[in-house]
């Protein structure tokens, strides 16, 4: 699957609120200065090319959806982003993140606590 930039990005953002939308409900959502209808329809229908989207028509009316949801596109998103700046390293992205005070000492517990509850023995 093909990589989105801000604007596709922030288009399947309105997708993933709306859960499905005509390409006028996607203009109304967009701050202004708003892109013309026809601008904003090319977009639509590359991340149908593109495989984020698809669409139910009806007459030459087209009701778009996504076809990926927002957390599976996050998950893909992350894992890139560790594996081509930090050399594949959950450890570096996470050192990153806490030496530029990205994650606060309650998300580092959050996450120490989340690390010692995988490592519990299940019970049967």
């Amino acid at each position: 699957m093909n990589e989105l930039n801000n604007n596709e990005e922030r288009i399947m953002r309105i997708f993933w609120k709306l859960e499905k939308a005509l390409v006028r409900d996607v203009l109304e959502e967009l701050p202004d200065p708003k892109p013309p209808y026809t601008t904003l329809a090319s977009s639509i229908k590359l991340l149908e090319k593109k495989g984020y989207l698809d669409h139910k028509a009806y007459g030459t009316t087209h009701l778009y959806f996504p076809l990926i949801t927002q957390a599976d596109y996050s998950k893909k998103s992350v894992n890139q982003l560790v594996k081509h700046y930090f050399e594949g390293s959950v450890g570096n992205f996470l050192s990153f993140m806490v030496k530029e005070n990205k994650i606060s000492d309650k998300e580092i517990e959050d996450l120490q606590k989340m690390i010692d509850d995988m490592d519990k023995p299940t019970e049967s």
